[in-house]
């Protein structure tokens, strides 16, 4: 039997055991209240997460992909952070996987007893032909999920990296995988319903490791996405708005350098920064591996 009580996830808040009784808006002062502890909770575990994003940098610089795997809400939320990569830094959408116990069709409808499989977390990942270019990041509240910890314990023995986020401390893949991301908010307003405050630090975790991979791969110039398809009207305008922002040009300019460059924002703002064609800024580029900092210092 699962000790659930051993789990911090698990107990019961004292700030909400009138929660039932409280007015709507007591619950929405007491909610916000608690969803600061999914912020604060993550102060801790700076040097963990750091950890963690040199091995999905290292692992995009060399080829490799970045595999989120979990269950339930850690699984969608996995899912989430890796379809938003590619129209937000113009990556193939197998650069950033996210596998979810049960299939896809559990993102919308869970798939009962899928999670408590050792075995389908290494048929998953066998799935999509995992090799030891690949990091794998176990998500997990508990932190004893057997679906992850199959997927996490056969991903080292194919020779990858292998990371993981939990919402409870000393937990089973924090026992077999010493790159854990440990972010604890404590217990639930709701008493163990992790799409909370569990949930929500777990986003904001997933937030920092895709997008600043994303920046150690040239994909960010300042804080702009320079990578960014637009393949529609409000991304076209953000591309022009960048190239502007950035340049300091006009809007007409921009428009014009978006055009000579097939849609490139990157090979526009370089065209515009160093005064040179599109062919030029192109292959200045591949020679600096995509970054424009390095172009221009």
């Amino acid at each position: 039997m699962i000790n659930l009580g051993e789990m911090t996830t698990e107990t019961v808040n004292e700030n909400s055991k009138n929660l039932s009784s409280m007015s709507d808006l007591e619950a929405v002062r007491l909610f916000n209240q608690e969803d600061f502890k999914a912020v604060k909770c993550i102060e801790s575990q700076y040097e963990n997460i750091t950890k963690v994003i040199e091995l999905t940098s290292y692992s995009l610089s060399n080829g490799g992909r970045i595999i989120y795997m979990g269950a339930g809400t850690s699984g969608r939320l996995g899912l989430i952070d890796a379809v938003e990569c590619p129209p937000t830094f113009g990556v193939d959408y197998n650069t950033v996987v996210g596998l979810i116990a049960g299939g896809e069709n559990a993102f919308i409808k869970a798939k009962e007893g899928a999670e408590d499989s050792l075995e389908i977390g290494k048929n998953d990942l066998d799935k999509i032909n995992l090799t030891n270019k690949d990091v794998v990041i176990g998500i997990a509240s508990s932190g004893r999920t057997p679906y992850v910890i199959g997927g996490l314990n056969y991903a080292k023995g194919k020779g990858c990296n292998i990371g993981a986020i939990v919402c409870n401390y000393n937990s089973k893949i924090k026992a077999i995988c010493e790159n854990t991301i440990e972010i604890v908010p404590g217990p639930e307003v709701l008493t163990g319903s992790t799409r909370l405050k569990a949930g929500t630090a777990t986003k904001l975790v997933l937030n920092m490791i895709s997008t600043i991979s994303m920046i150690n791969q040239g994909k960010v110039f300042k804080n702009y996405m320079v990578d960014v398809k637009m393949n529609n009207e409000k991304l076209i305008q953000r591309g022009i708005n960048i190239i502007c922002a950035v340049t300091d040009c006009s809007e007409e300019l921009a428009k014009d350098k978006l055009i000579e460059s097939n849609n490139s924002v990157k090979e526009a703002i370089v065209m515009i920064l160093l005064d040179c064609n599109h062919q030029s800024a192109k292959s200045q580029l591949e020679k600096a591996n995509g970054y424009v900092d390095r172009l221009l210092h």
